[in-house]
């Protein structure tokens, strides 16, 4: 079997990521055959606490191409599964700091389970994305020296 790794390149631009957890995604059939293919997209999705439960919003799953009548919608909410504790936990801190949960990556385990990993986020603001490409940049360029030494 194949890997899948689907990232979210644009949570980490836009915020500061400062903590993580891997939860559990509750789907239909022809949700995780797509995720299987690589059909999905993590980019404009969000999560959101809703009566004490973890849904992710706006996340993208193409329909499965030999699908029938029966196919998933792509946009869905979908719900994730996370222990209590640890759910009342982020609830708390996203109420009272500010802070947001956003999907980073969406990967399929080896026994075949589609598992998410959330981060507990801070967004970022214009100049820290400024020095975050800056960064990037000079190392980049420090990459190229080196190699070129070699």
């Amino acid at each position: 079997m194949k890997s899948v790794q689907i990232k979210n390149k644009k949570a980490t631009f836009n915020y500061e990521i400062l903590d993580k957890l891997i939860a559990g995604i509750v789907l239909k059939g022809t949700e995780i055959k797509s995720i299987r293919n690589g059909k999905a997209n993590l980019n404009e999705a969000f999560c959101t606490i809703i009566n004490n439960e973890l849904f992710i919003k706006g996340m993208h799953i193409s329909p499965y191409e030999f699908g029938t009548h029966e196919n998933h919608e792509p946009k869905a909410d979908r719900k994730l599964l996370l222990n209590k504790k640890e759910l009342r936990k982020w609830d708390a801190k996203t109420q009272e700091k500010g802070l947001t949960i956003v999907p980073l990556r969406l990967f399929i385990t080896e026994k075949g389970y589609a598992k998410i990993e959330i981060g507990l986020a801070k967004g970022k603001k214009t100049h820290d994305k400024r020095e975050a490409l800056k960064k990037k940049d000079s190392d980049r360029e420090l990459a190229r020296i080196k190699a070129r030494k070699f």
